[in-house]
This record gives structure tokens, C-alpha cells and sequence, in this order.
């Protein structure tokens, strides 16, 4: 089963709106079975089976239907791929989900070779060890690229500055007042950063201005939409730190991988796993189925350019 454990760390978060509520989900199936993972935002359900479960359950819903367990899985990842993708589902599927004591229950209707198909996902809830797994862990990394990311973006600013000053110092002006700006401060823009937020010393002082814009939830949609290349670069470092582990046989790589491991080396591996990472990559199918202050950027480095575009 670690491969779907692996497999399913791997994939990332999707919208799964059905006609009640919507949901975030994430998938991983192979011929050995399924594992997969939903919320609401409020609560973590999870379910992995193997192919003797997906066997005895297809027997018990889908009495008309025999066939392997592979086709079973395989139909199922058929319906469930494009549904996480925001796609039109084959043969006319039909989601809903049911609320049973603890459980999660996501009930598929569809045909399968011209006969009516069920399938219940029977989904519990999820052990605060694969929530941390799956978003604490993946959310604090991405917290860091971000603020590395951030720190990078500063350090062009001023670059651009200092590039500005050095036109200027060989007389030139610029010809559109209105594009004028001025030299780019950090702390400053930081400091205006948090009071727009509300923060002011590090405590709450006033009604914030910016954050809930900045930081609105809603459904996730945002999340699912804007961040999964950076949360699939940085699940993909946190299992090859564990797979590592495992190699050089540290008891911990049963758990989840050691910070040191993982998030130290993230701000300086990160760009190009992000550029590489696939938006939504395709699961795996068998056949079948903090960093020191930024150093300020030298003048003499700046390379002369002959003056043109807003520069006259």
C-alpha cells in the first residue's frame, strides 16, 4: 500500500463540486487499488483500499456486473479524473456524498458495459498524522518558498532602482510623469503591509483593511486554483526527503520526514520543481488501469543600456 500512499501525496487538491456542497479531493488509483482523501475545510476524510475490498464491494453493490477488480478501478479513475479536473464525466456520472455518524460516504452512479454502475467511497475520519501530512506540512513549506519568493522579488526591485538612478545620473528623464515611482524600501512597504492588515507592534490594533481580501478561503477555490504547481514541488520534496530516510534506514521515515530534512533545503531547490510541476500531473497508471539579510546589489554590477522607451 505505499505506493498509493505515495502516489496520492503526490496528487494534488481539486474542487469536487457536487450538487449539495463542494469539496476539496485529491485521488490517487491504481490496479492495486484506491486511496483518497476529502474535506469540507472543516473536517479530513480519508479511505484506502486494496483490490480484494474494491472485489467484495463491487460483488455487493453491482450484482449484474462481473469483472476483475482492475476494470472496477480503472472505471473508477475514468470517472473520477475528470470530475477532479472540473470536466464533463463519461457515461453521464452522477456524485452525491452522505453525512453517516463520522463518515463520509461519496456515492458514484454511472454504467459500466451497458449496465448500471455503483460505487460508494466509504470515507472516515482522516488521522491527524495524514492531515499534517497532506496539508500542514505541504502549507508551511509553501509559507517558505513564498517568503523566499518574496525576498527575490525585493531584491530585483531595488536592482531596478539602482538601474533607474544610473539612467538618470547620465541625464535622462522620464517622459510620462505619471509612471514616476518612488525608490523601493522594504521595511517600510512591510511596515504599510501589516498596518493595512490591522497588525500594528505585532497585535491587532484596527479593523484590517487588505487581509481579508489577501487571505479569504471561501470554498478553497483559490488554493485549488492559483497554488497546487507549488504544493505538488513541495509534496514531491517532502517524499523524496522521506524516501532518503528510508534509504539510509533512519527510523523515522515510517512518519514524516525530518524539518531538516525537508523545509531547510526548500527556499533553494524550489524554483525548479515548481516550473517543472504539471498544473494537475497524471497519477502513475500500470497498463491497466530561512534565510539571512539579502545583500545589497553593487552599482558597478548594473550594465549601461542605451537609453530608449520611457527614457528620452
Amino acid at each position: 500500500m505505499e505506493e498509493l500512499e505515495q502516489g496520492l501525496l503526490m496528487q494534488p487538491w481539486a474542487r469536487l463540486q457536487l450538487a449539495e456542497n463542494s469539496l476539496l479531493a485529491k485521488a490517487y488509483i491504481t490496479k492495486q487499488g484506491y486511496a483518497l482523501l476529502v474535506s469540507d475545510l472543516q473536517e479530513v476524510w480519508h479511505e484506502q483500499v486494496d483490490a480484494s475490498v474494491v472485489s467484495q464491494r463491487a460483488k455487493e453493490l453491482n450484482k449484474r456486473l462481473t469483472a476483475p477488480p482492475e476494470a472496477f478501478l480503472s472505471h473508477l479513475d475514468d470517472l473520477l479524473r475528470p470530475l477532479l479536473r472540473d470536466m464533463d464525466c463519461p457515461g453521464k456520472a452522477t456524485f452525491s456524498c452522505d453525512h453517516v455518524a463520522e463518515a463520509l460516504i461519496l456515492r458514484v452512479r454511472s454504467e459500466l458495459s451497458g449496465l448500471p454502475f455503483c460505487w460508494n467511497f466509504h470515507c472516515i475520519p482522516a488521522s491527524p498524522s495524514l492531515v499534517s501530512q497532506h496539508l500542514i506540512r505541504p502549507l508551511m513549506g509553501m509559507s517558505l518558498a513564498l517568503q523566499c519568493q518574496a525576498r527575490e522579488l525585493a531584491t530585483l526591485l531595488r536592482m531596478k532602482d539602482l538601474e533607474i538612478q544610473d539612467y538618470q545620473e547620465s541625464g535622462a528623464a522620464l517622459s510620462r510623469d505619471r509612471l514616476k515611482t518612488e525608490p523601493f524600501e522594504e521595511a517600510s512597504f512591510l511596515e504599510q503591509f501589516m498596518v493595512e492588515c490591522g497588525v500594528t507592534n505585532g497585535s491587532i490594533s484596527s479593523p484590517p483593511q487588505r487581509l481579508p481580501e489577501a487571505c479569504s478561503v471561501g470554498d478553497g477555490r483559490p488554493f485549488v486554483t492559483h497554488l497546487q504547481n507549488l504544493y505538488t514541488a513541495v509534496t514531491r520534496r517532502e517524499a523524496q526527503a522521506r524516501q532518503k530516510l528510508r534509504d539510509a534506514g533512519d527510523p523515522q521515515a515510517s512518519g514524516s520526514a525530518s524539518p531538516h530534512g525537508t523545509n531547510s533545503q526548500l527556499p533553494s531547490q524550489l524554483e525548479e520543481s515548481v516550473s517543472s510541476a504539471p498544473a494537475h500531473p497524471e497519477p502513475e497508471k500500470e497498463p491497466t488501469g530561512t534565510s539571512g539579510p539579502v545583500q545589497r546589489p553593487q552599482l558597478s554590477k548594473v550594465k549601461r543600456k542605451k537609453l530608449k522607451g520611457l527614457f528620452s
